[in-house]
């Protein structure tokens, strides 16, 4: 399980896509059932220890099964995070996801202004017409500042 983040810049027609995204190496199928085998060995240790007459086993393996269950859920929750910019015409897209929730915003290529938010590794701030929207979570920091120059470099392409 990676945090490592991953930039795929797709380049279609006029059209160009930056996908950031977190690089979950377990699937939440793969978690699922990892889950259930480790549900299986703990509690059936917790069962032999029970059969021999030592009761709390079965009830901290019990615990200990619906914690790691607890953690697993947050996890697959948010394996599916990621952001999406599109700048096709005279139009940015920038679509956030966070554990489900959508956020969209768009903007008109020309107003666009792209800064750091605070500091060269910061978040990306996104603005113009009056919205922002920061883009940038899935990236290293160092790599942050070189996200930002391509995307000024694709807006004030033709």
């Amino acid at each position: 399980m990676s945090n490592q983040t991953y930039i795929l810049a797709q380049v279609s027609g006029s059209a160009i896509h930056w996908r950031l995204k977190r690089n979950c190496s377990v699937t939440p199928t793969q978690l699922a059932w990892f889950y259930l085998s480790l549900c299986t060995v703990s509690l059936g240790i917790g069962a032999f220890f029970w059969s021999l007459g030592a009761t709390l086993v079965l009830a901290f393996a019990g615990i200990e099964v619906i914690v790691v269950g607890l953690a697993f859920l947050v996890y697959a929750r948010h394996a599916a995070d990621g952001e999406l910019i599109s700048l096709n015409g005279s139009n940015l897209v920038v679509e956030l996801e966070t554990a489900g929730r959508l956020e969209r915003a768009e903007f008109e290529r020309q107003w666009v202004r792209v800064e750091p938010k605070s500091g060269d590794q910061s978040l990306i701030e996104l603005s113009g017409q009056g919205r922002s929207i920061e883009v940038g979570r899935f990236v290293r920091p160092e790599q942050r500042q070189g996200l930002a120059r391509e995307i000024r470099k694709a807006l004030r392409s033709v």
